[in-house]
């Protein structure tokens, strides 16, 4: 066996155990499908701007930890999210706040915006929401629901709301202040000269291998080291032997414009249904670009499918279920670690990943002296 370790992909969760480890002094290999490393968070420098071609990623977290670390690979600037949402000819701010409460109602104060949703609510008479729709609509009331979640929560997940699980929706804050700040978390910011520069500091020195697809020769890449790192579909590495999972993919399209400044904002969320992407990214603003020209990506959610990339994981009650099955063989496994959103086959953020990246770590390799 010629490494400590193989790792299955080059995002950020294998690259974090592949830095820990190489600090450690074990031997790691890194292989991706793709011909770049950086997994999702990849961005790319084209007209001078960084384009995330994955879709946005803001960096956030409340875990000083957390914060601390991933600055060692690349400082980070102010950036703070405040996306806004067009439905129709209207524009509002997110997350939902006094600004949006006022645009919609004519409101002014917190106390009148609550009153208007709690009439809302009490018209509604949900007292157990059983499923997204009755949730968002006992949350903020039917107009909100109406114009800000309905249509995008349907495109997002290809579901209509009354038959997605209620617990998507508690990710979306609501407030009672004239604050656009999306993240309520304590750091925020987006890297000076994108992601792909932190992947590539935390692989330094280490055997990488791109275009390689781990399911060619399976058995071959998992004698060449004495453990897998495993961040690929968990289903997948066991053949689908209890059937497949459900994700959720997505299609971008990317144009250069001819113009310094399309729509004034880095993120704007497309809330009618009759509009087939979710949002727009205009990718200069992350870094308060002045360049002549503009990048935008446009952002489809399509189901998934086996052959497309998988972003998201489905998790309702009977996914959670045949994850269930899954994750009891990977308990069983003593040289293969799963891990990141496919491999654990949850939601999760970029801090999510690197707190559970290091903890992963600390269970294998111990406590930093650090």
């Amino acid at each position: 066996m010629k490494y400590d370790y193989l790792i299955v992909g080059a995002g950020l969760f294998g690259s974090i155990f592949a830095y820990e480890a190489n600090k450690k002094g074990y031997k790691c290999l890194v292989i991706d499908k793709r011909n770049h490393i950086g997994g999702n968070i990849y961005t790319e420098k084209i007209e001078g701007i960084q384009v995330h071609k994955y879709g946005a990623h803001i960096f956030h977290t409340s875990n000083k930890r957390v914060w601390e670390y991933i600055q060692q690979f690349a400082e980070f600037n102010r950036f703070t999210n405040s996306p806004i949402a067009k439905y129709k000819d209207e524009i509002y701010n997110m997350p939902f706040n006094m600004n949006t409460f006022n645009k919609l109602w004519g409101v002014v104060t917190p106390q009148e915006a609550q009153e208007k949703i709690n009439e809302q609510i009490k018209e509604s008479g949900i007292m157990k929401p059983k499923n997204l729709e009755e949730q968002a609509i006992s949350l903020v009331g039917k107009d909100i629901y109406e114009k800000l979640i309905k249509g995008y929560t349907q495109k997002q997940w290809g579901k209509p709301c009354n038959e997605l699980p209620s617990f998507i929706i508690k990710r979306l804050p609501v407030r009672f202040t004239y604050d656009n700040n999306y993240f309520n978390d304590l750091y925020q910011g987006i890297p000076i000269g994108g992601y792909t520069q932190i992947i590539e500091k935390m692989l330094d020195g280490i055997d990488v291998q791109l275009n390689c697809n781990f399911f060619d020769r399976k058995e071959d890449y998992i004698s060449m080291a004495k453990k897998v790192v495993f961040t690929g579909m968990i289903d997948q590495y066991y053949d689908y032997c209890f059937g497949e999972l459900e994700y959720r993919s997505l299609k971008f399209e990317t144009e250069i414009l001819e113009l310094n400044n399309y729509q004034g904002n880095a993120v704007v969320n497309y809330n009618e249904y009759e509009i087939p992407f979710t949002r727009i990214i205009e990718h200069k603003h992350f870094e308060f670009g002045i360049q002549p020209k503009t990048i935008i990506t446009k952002e489809y959610p399509a189901t998934w499918k086996k052959g497309d990339e998988p972003y998201y994981p489905m998790n309702d009650e009977k996914n959670n279920k045949l994850y269930a099955k899954y994750k009891e063989l990977a308990d069983k496994e003593e040289n293969i670690i799963f891990g990141g959103r496919l491999g654990m086959y949850k939601y999760f953020d970029m801090h999510n990943v690197i707190e559970e990246a290091l903890q992963t770590c600390i269970k294998e390799f111990g406590e930093n002296d650090d």
